[in-house]
């Protein structure tokens, strides 16, 4: 390393100003990220009467069953639908791997437009299929098989088969790359010191691949947590959701009280940075325990 003309390393010039280079992209981030999170805060702690400084907006929201409902809601079905999702994850890129490696490729490429497919388009895709003109429905009704007589699309069942369609494609994502990294030989060693198949995958398959399912579920938890497009597209307001609440809440689909909304929203982040803080302390502990 060559001593500049101050006698300063030039390798330190370079760094200060690659670090010049990054101040537009902290500038675009407070402007979008940092400034609406402060604003989201001051404002959850604001009267709507007056203006000052109050608790009473978190006092009305944990005291209002409407709103904890919509909590509630948002919880289970995001941990329904990420339990779901992962078994279904962890069973399709099992089979994956044992597939061509062309294949594979072929396949990745489309769960990644899958994983990606969400939203409006994917609401209107499961109407445009499953609802109450859908081509499914006149099909099964013209061939006289009862097969969507009882299921409605826009109810429950509808919300949690339109999260797992990319839900599945997403955990696919992070766990086919944990299995890939499975050697073969650990097995054909197992085999040949009298393991069954159960019992490699719970001594050796599994636990390697643990924090990879651990991290993924976080991952699905959040991600369905955050959805609003595609709820909102097929229920509306019908389904009470937090993210439907606080959109309602902001927008007017009553009468607006943005102060609430943000009150909801700063208890939503509050509840996402605790599960995910959860997650990492328990993400190390597996890691402890597998070394």
């Amino acid at each position: 390393m060559k001593p500049g003309k101050e006698g300063r390393p030039v390798k330190r010039k370079k760094s200060y100003k690659n670090g010049m280079l990054l101040i537009p992209f902290f500038l675009l981030a407070a402007m979008f990220l940092i400034v609406p999170l402060a604003m989201m805060i001051g404002s959850s702690f604001t009267s709507e009467t007056d203006g000052n400084f109050t608790w009473n907006n978190y006092i009305e929201v944990l005291m209002n069953p409407f709103y904890t409902q919509a909590f509630k809601n948002s919880v289970l079905i995001s941990v329904l639908s990420s339990i779901a999702g992962l078994a279904a994850a962890v069973v399709v890129s099992y089979f994956m791997t044992n597939l061509p490696e062309k294949i594979q490729e072929k396949i990745t490429v489309f769960i990644n437009l899958s994983a990606n497919f969400a939203g409006v388009p994917l609401a209107f895709g499961f109407i445009i299929l499953l609802g109450n003109s859908g081509v499914f429905r006149i099909l099964f009704q013209s061939l006289h098989m009862p097969v969507l007589d009882h299921f409605n699309l826009y109810s429950w069942q509808g919300l949690v088969l339109a999260y797992l369609y990319f839900q599945i494609p997403l955990g696919i994502l992070f766990i086919y790359p944990s299995l890939r990294k499975i050697r073969k030989e650990w097995k054909e060693s197992a085999y040949l010191l009298g393991a069954s198949d159960l019992k490699y995958w719970r001594l050796v398959g599994l636990p390697n691949i643990m924090p990879s399912i651990a991290g993924t579920f976080v991952i699905l938890f959040a991600n369905s947590m955050g959805t609003y497009e595609t709820a909102y597209a097929l229920t509306g307001s019908n389904f009470n959701l937090i993210t439907v609440r606080i959109a309602a809440l902001i927008s007017g689909d009553i009468y607006a009280r943005p102060i609430i909304g943000s009150t909801l929203a700063v208890l939503f982040a509050a509840v996402m940075i605790a599960i995910l803080a959860l997650s990492q302390i328990m993400l190390k502990r597996i890691r402890r325990d597998l070394v």
